[in-house]
C-alpha cells in the first residue's frame, strides 16, 4: 500500500476520529450527570475532530500535488 493511496489516508485518520467521538460521548455523559468537567471533554473532543479534519484536508491536498 503506497502513501498516495486514499485508503491509507482514511485508515490513518479513522482511529483519531473515533477517539474524538469517544471524548465527546464521555462529555455528554458527564453533562447528563451534572459534572462540570463534561463541557471540557466535549470541547476537547470537538477540537480533536476539527484537527483530524484539518489534517485530512492537508494530507489530501499534499498527496494530490505529489501524484
Amino acid at each position: 500500500m503506497s502513501t498516495s493511496d486514499p485508503q491509507f489516508l482514511y485508515m490513518i485518520l479513522t482511529l483519531p476520529c473515533l477517539f474524538g467521538l469517544a471524548l465527546m460521548g464521555e462529555g455528554v455523559s458527564r453533562v447528563f450527570h451534572e459534572e462540570p468537567a463534561g463541557v471540557i471533554s466535549i470541547i476537547l473532543g470537538f477540537a480533536f475532530i476539527v484537527a483530524v479534519v484539518f489534517t485530512y484536508f492537508f494530507f489530501s491536498s499534499y498527496l494530490g500535488q505529489r501524484a
